[in-house]
């Protein structure tokens, strides 16, 4: 999972990295985090275990809001699922924060497959949202025919709805969302 490793870097600072686990920062569904968004960007499937037995939900389902999760009462993370890519795999993670290591303004976590052209594009956000958001409007447009950058870039705004914070405004959030866009699909496509 290359997007994982490029992700791995932005997480905290190495303290916080070296003590926290994969399954934690799940659980917390802080809306910056770097996990929550990568494993929705890579479908991936979180499997939940209780006394009662297993269940799996997929990552886009998993998160409901601000730290809150589909786990339930007595369960506890005990594996994440993701299926395996193919050397045709791209990935690209980026994110801005106002120091390496504090809680990401915006970040985009992106997949895709490389052939003649890009497919199976995949964006998911972080910071621009109460969850990691699947950017579904900004993946039709790249799936479409319509294909250009500029198409997916405008149709976040369709996608994201960022809060302004202490940091950046909604419509600053917004902007270096697309910024992001711009530069993972340049990555993804390199």
């Amino acid at each position: 999972m290359p997007l994982l490793r490029q992700a791995a870097p932005h997480i905290a600072h190495p303290a916080i990295r070296n003590v926290g686990t994969f399954g934690g920062s799940l659980v917390t569904a802080d809306p910056a985090a770097e996990w929550p968004a990568c494993c929705v960007a890579l479908a991936a499937t979180v499997v939940l275990t209780s006394r009662d037995g297993e269940r799996r939900v997929k990552a886009s389902d998993f998160f409901k809001s601000v730290y809150a999760t589909d786990l339930r009462a007595g369960e506890i993370v005990t594996s994440v699922e993701f299926d395996a890519t193919s050397p045709a795999h791209r990935s690209a993670f980026l994110e801005l924060a106002r120091r390496r290591g504090d809680f990401a303004i915006v970040g985009v976590a992106a997949v895709a497959t490389r052939g003649d052209a890009l497919s199976g594009v995949r964006l998911a956000y972080l910071g621009a949202g109460a969850t990691p958001v699947l950017a579904r409007a900004a993946m039709s447009a790249l799936e479409d025919g319509r294909g250009a950058p500029d198409a997916a870039i405008e149709a976040l705004a369709r996608d994201l709805d960022p809060a302004g914070d202490m940091h950046s405004s909604a419509a600053a959030k917004l902007h270096l969302a697309r910024v992001l866009t711009r530069r993972a699909l340049a990555v993804l496509a390199a």
